[in-house]
């Protein structure tokens, strides 16, 4: 009962909450904030980049799944083993949602 209560108020949440969940859940919140830079950049700095890019989607999926440097600084962003290619997908559709 208790699984199907959480169910229903993530579903009335909307997707926002959801993967606001899931990057809190996957640890991307460590390094990551909406509003501002932490060790990495801001997820609204992250949506301005790549607005507009057809294929920023594919291109953050693989950033978050095998890491990568030099676009935001000097600090590397280490490979996520912990994400699987379907939750970087979703992560990185609600980031570029990010305004």
């Amino acid at each position: 009962m208790k699984s199907l209560s959480l169910l229903i108020i993530a579903l009335a949440a909307g997707p926002a909450l959801a993967n606001a969940d899931l990057a809190q859940k996957k640890n991307c919140m460590a390094c990551h904030a909406i509003d501002k830079k932490l060790v990495g950049p801001a997820y609204k700095e992250v949506a301005a980049k790549y607005a507009g890019q057809k294929d920023a989607v594919d291109k953050l999926t693989q950033k978050v799944l095998k890491g990568g440097s030099g676009v935001w600084g000097a600090v590397p962003m280490p490979a996520n083993a912990q994400v699987t290619e379907a939750e970087a997908r979703q992560l990185v559709q609600w980031v570029l949602t990010q305004k």
